[in-house]
């Protein structure tokens, strides 16, 4: 089975760089590990649309490249269902949406990790990719990447964030994230979330998870945004999306081509 680079960059104390697809092109996959600058990419399942064979296929482009892994965004239901079916095909890390509380955070590593007594979890024996389709499924290397398994959770609502501190203190949890869009639509603040106040319960999460050993990872847009959050101490950032960058690019060049030739 294929190294986790993102449980071995974690394990390691290193820093993590990803960014986001919501399209399921595994052509995108391959240009972005093409480019040799990304650590994993982050699958927007929760947005994207998307079949079984999609994530087949996502998972063995993202395979072409030894130094890159996976992670899929899972939204709130049908938990069991997705996060099971996306690791059976190869995808090797998740990142759950909506966990408002510990008990919900509980709940998202125990459908990852392995149904044995030591581990715990409720991820039973399966005949998928990922094991070969049912050649590797009784394997010590399934159990292991399923232990491996980078396990992050959305901090998004008012209630996750008044429940921080017991989220942060789940056992396996390996990463978080702050949502502000969704969090500031909680507060009753819909698209306020670059307002002050949103971004200084942003600071506050970065900063509890750092004094809990969570590692906070940060989205951002582009390079210039970073600088602030290196200097509090982040080292996982995801950067741009598919869509975005495309949107942009074509916003920027084609109104600038537009302004040149409306002169001629």
């Amino acid at each position: 089975m294929k190294k986790n680079i993102l449980r071995e960059l974690i394990d390691t104390g290193k820093p993590t760089l990803s960014t986001r697809m919501l399209t399921m092109s595994p052509q995108i996959v391959e240009m972005i590990g093409h480019s040799g600058a990304f650590d994993f990419i982050e699958l927007a399942g929760e947005y994207a649309s998307w079949t079984m064979p999609d994530f087949e296929n996502f998972a063995r482009a993202v395979e072409l490249f030894p130094r890159m892994s996976s992670m899929i965004k899972v939204e709130k239901e049908p938990r069991l269902h997705i996060t099971q079916r996306a690791l059976g095909t190869g995808i090797q890390n998740v990142l759950f949406a909506d966990c408002n509380n510990a008990e919900e955070v509980v709940e998202c590593i125990q459908l990852v990790r392995p149904g044995t007594p030591q581990d715990g979890g409720s991820h039973g024996i399966s005949m998928r990719r990922s094991v070969a389709y049912g050649l590797e499924n009784t394997s010590p290397e399934w159990l292991k990447a399923m232990r491996d398994v980078v396990i992050a959770v959305m901090i998004e609502s008012d209630v996750a964030v008044n429940n921080l501190d017991e989220i942060l203190s789940v056992r396996g949890l390996d990463m978080v994230r702050f949502g502000p869009a969704d969090y500031s639509l909680s507060i009753g603040r819909i698209g306020q979330e670059r307002s002050a106040e949103v971004q200084k319960v942003h600071r506050q999460v970065i900063e509890i998870a750092l004094k809990k050993r969570v590692r906070p990872q940060v989205v951002i847009s582009s390079f210039e945004e970073a600088r602030e959050y290196v200097d509090m101490g982040i080292r996982d950032f995801c950067i741009g999306n598919d869509l975005g960058i495309l949107y942009r690019w074509c916003r920027t060049n084609g109104k600038m081509m537009r302004e040149m030739l409306e002169r001629k």
